[in-house]
């Protein structure tokens, strides 16, 4: 009896091979997990006020699967001792630091009348932490530049070797320079990293304008869970949500360049008191779909697209493809969800202004854009959202809102929320 192929006018050893592929696709899927981690945290390395090793301890026990610490200008190596009376933390963050991991490991001396203490490295600590397919600890750096008082601050994400911040003639160059810096690392060594901007209304330092022309940026933090980052804006300044939009309706349809996809991060510095004029842990974060706990997977997911940003909202799964952008939320008791679909159309209003001021100069701020882009184009009640492609859309993404009240909020008011990535038609799907 002859072989009859599966697929009318294909070969039987091409459905064969074809039939192999989806099963290890499917295979690939079903191993896939989510990952919850932090990429933005500080400690005494920088500006932070606890040890490093107490705030490892906290993100592992709350649940986190994977870390980076990203302190400013500085990888957490080599020699450092600090002052404990005058350090951020003082002698109380001090004395919980000993108290948790005794004499044998906390190291102190006096020197010149000062009693100091040990920072220890991170090639030192992640053993006590760090667990295959559990909990994973990433190297990171905020590089930290600016240009006329805008802060320009770069982190980059699994790096290996330190980065001395680069200045530039304009915001723009500033921030293109430390992007390079990151990529050509990253070639030259052949490690997996990337950089991705902080809080660009942080000080108002970085506009949609200037971001969008960035090359090799591919992430920026859409939600940041500083009380002074002020993600969403004000009447004169564009908030992080509206970034966004801008950004991905002008790289993808006018300059031609790859989107930018959204953080959600903690920039935590203070965890000895919790309330919202302080940067506390547990705010934001990104929830990343990979098949292994590595930081080479990590990466890899995230430069897919396959990760949303968190404040509060679960998501269980994220289907999409060519036809939809299908969202299953893990929804809890009680709780009310609303899912906004946003996107810009192809054929859209390309005209912007700028923000002028009392004296009708422009005030150098994000521009004022037609309701065109970043459109709301469905919302939808439920915990199975879901938006059917029209066909002429440029990108789509979702953000949901949950009725519940975030606990320790970086401002008052702030409901659980969820980012979802955007599906850009015509790619490959995530």
């Amino acid at each position: 009896m002859k072989l009859r192929p599966y697929f009318p006018g294909i070969p039987p050893l091409l459905t064969a091979i074809a039939i192999f592929v989806a099963l290890q696709s499917a295979i690939q899927a079903a191993q896939a997990k989510w990952w919850k981690g932090n990429l933005h945290t500080h400690s005494l390395w920088s500006d932070g006020d606890d040890y490093p090793e107490m705030i490892v301890q906290w993100y592992k026990s709350s649940g986190y699967d994977f870390l980076a610490l990203s302190d400013h200008n500085t990888l957490s190596s080599g020699q450092r001792w600090k002052e404990i009376k005058t350090s951020a933390g003082g002698v109380d963050a001090f004395d919980k630091y000993l108290a948790r991991f005794g004499t044998d490991w906390v190291e102190q001396k006096w020197q010149a009348g000062k009693r100091l203490a040990r920072l220890k490295p991170l090639g030192e600590f992640r053993s006590l932490f760090e667990e295959p397919g559990r909990f994973l600890l990433i190297e990171s750096e905020e590089i930290t530049a600016g240009y006329k008082g805008k802060p320009v601050h770069i982190n980059a994400t699994n790096i290996r070797h330190f980065i001395k911040p680069l200045d530039g003639d304009s915001v723009l160059e500033v921030m293109q320079k430390n992007i390079n810096a990151v990529m050509d690392q990253r070639q030259q060594t052949g490690q997996p990293m990337f950089p991705h901007l902080n809080h660009p209304n942080f000080v108002w330092g970085v506009t949609a304008e200037e971001l969008m022309q960035v090359r090799g940026e591919r992430f920026f933090e859409v939600y940041n869970g500083h009380p002074a980052v002020r993600n969403e804006g004000d009447a004169t300044h564009a908030s992080t949500d509206r970034i966004w939009d801008i950004m991905l309706t002008w790289r993808l349809a006018v300059l031609n360049m790859e989107p930018i996809y959204g953080l959600g991060v903690d920039d935590s510095h203070n965890y000895h008191a919790t309330a919202s004029n302080l940067s506390n842990s547990g705010r934001g974060w990104v929830m990343v779909r990979a098949n292994h706990l590595t930081p080479e997977h990590i990466v890899k997911a995230m430069e897919e697209g396959d990760f949303y940003a968190s404040s509060g909202v679960r998501v269980r799964e994220i289907i999409a493809n060519k036809t939809q952008l299908s969202i299953q939320l893990d929804p809890e008791p009680g709780i009310t969800y609303k899912t906004t679909f946003i996107g810009t159309r192809k054929g859209f209003d390309q005209t912007h202004t700028s923000v002028v001021g009392d004296d009708g100069k422009p005030l150098g701020v994000t521009d004022r854009y037609s309701d065109d882009v970043g459109a709301i184009l469905d919302e939808q009640s439920g915990p199975t959202p879901s938006y059917s492609l029209k066909g002429d859309e440029i990108y789509v993404r979702a953000k949901i809102v949950s009725s519940k009240l975030k606990h320790n909020p970086y401002v008052e008011g702030e409901h659980e929320t969820a980012w979802i990535q955007p599906l850009i038609p015509g790619r490959l799907p995530r």
